[in-house]
């Protein structure tokens, strides 16, 4: 059986293949649409402005810049849940083509998982221009922050991650269906376990929480990779504010940086592992009825 240096040189050897396909997902998702790319800021922009509307005024939730919280982490998780939801189906889709024709297997998950990437980051510069115009609105405070520096290596560790869930889920998929249903089953109930609507500091300081534990609740809780990096791009993104729930305002916690390695060495580890799982199903694919 191949290595996995020798089905990552294949892989290469097929590149022009892997961009033809993200460009045929770009193409498909845009065709006879008017509005084109903005259709798919505009879920995330409606369900932001209703999230706003229901924590500020019904929840009470004043922290300042609040709406630019909720982006800043909303935007990652959703590149998350929509690349392992097309991801999931693209071999089975293409199962027909799959049997008759030889290419890496590999680049139908990842041309679902890049062209979901290159949506992502549209999205990002939709949200700098958002930044931009509150800072022309509000001149005092400033939105671009020194720790733009390091959303490179959060763009990458968050690919990885992705990555290596699709070629993972992918496989599965093609053999057992029910795997789609259960991904979209967990996708919607992690959405609820990640610092999307609210504040990490909030599961810190949660009165629920007994003080003595608290720090080992907050570091049980980003140890999933995905709570890591949404907390780590609202941190990097977004100038630093103490979160103001009702008349509780709470102390501003800063980016955890072994914290965020360890998710970057879940990630990466995570990747190794769903190319190894995908390599080693990928030749079955064909006895698939």
């Amino acid at each position: 059986m191949p290595s996995m240096l020798d089905e990552l040189r294949e892989l290469w050897r097929f590149r022009e293949l892997l961009l033809t396909l993200v460009e045929r997902e770009l193409r498909i998702r845009y065709k006879n649409s008017v509005l084109g790319f903005m259709w798919s800021l505009l879920n995330p922009l409606l369900t932001m402005g209703a999230m706003y509307v229901v924590f500020r005024y019904f929840l009470g939730n004043q922290t300042p810049s609040f709406s630019a919280y909720v982006f800043a982490a909303y935007l990652p998780y959703m590149f998350f849940q929509l690349a392992l939801m097309d991801s999931s189906q693209s071999v089975l889709a293409a199962l027909p083509v799959v049997k008759k024709v030889y290419f890496p297997r590999e680049v139908l998950p990842l041309a679902s998982v890049l062209s979901n990437f290159i949506h992502f980051l549209l999205a990002l510069t939709v949200f700098f221009a958002f930044l931009l115009a509150v800072w022309m609105r509000h001149p005092d405070r400033t939105p671009f922050q020194p720790s733009l520096v390091y959303l490179p290596f959060l763009l990458i560790i968050h690919l990885a991650l992705t990555t290596g869930l699709a070629l993972f889920i992918s496989a599965m998929n093609t053999f057992f269906e029910d795997v789609k249903y259960m991904v979209g089953v967990t996708l919607y109930i992690m959405f609820f376990f990640c610092p999307v609507m609210y504040f990490s500091e909030q599961v810190r300081y949660a009165n629920a929480v007994p003080a003595k534990y608290s720090d080992l609740v907050y570091t049980l809780y980003h140890l999933n990779p995905v709570a890591m990096i949404c907390t780590a791009f609202r941190k990097v993104l977004v100038a630093p504010v103490d979160p103001k729930i009702g008349d509780r305002v709470l102390p501003y916690l800063p980016l955890d940086v072994p914290l965020l390695l360890v998710a970057s060495a879940i990630s990466f580890l995570v990747l190794i592992g769903g190319y190894a799982v995908f390599n080693r199903m990928k030749w079955r694919f064909v006895e698939r009825p």
